[in-house]
């Protein structure tokens, strides 16, 4: 009898570590799959960007929008879009680009 409940205790505790070690893998693959991205300073990237503005307060607080939801700015005062997809894609209810 008390070898009986030996043999189902291990076979528990077996199955239990089978489980964790498994459970473990999952975790390190989804990390390396997915790496962690730096967060860039939108003020002043949007600053950068809204330099030569005709209304730098409006074009910041839209800049500053559109970055933090895209985590880019695209370089210089206006263009180069492609760099950055998501800010290109934004747009408001009019259908006109948000970001500048």
């Amino acid at each position: 009898m008390a070898i009986s409940k030996f043999v189902i205790a291990s076979i528990l505790i077996s199955l239990l570590v089978l489980h964790l070690v498994e459970a473990d893998q999952k975790v390190s693959s989804n990390q390396a799959a997915s790496p962690i991205t730096k967060q860039i300073d939108c003020g002043s990237a949007c600053a950068a960007r809204c330099q030569l503005s005709s209304r730098p307060r409006l074009c910041k607080r839209a800049c500053g929008t559109c970055c933090a939801r895209c985590n880019c700015v695209p370089k210089g005062t206006s263009g180069y879009e492609q760099a950055c997809p998501c800010y290109l894609s934004l747009t408001t209810h009019g259908g006109r680009r948000k970001c500048p």
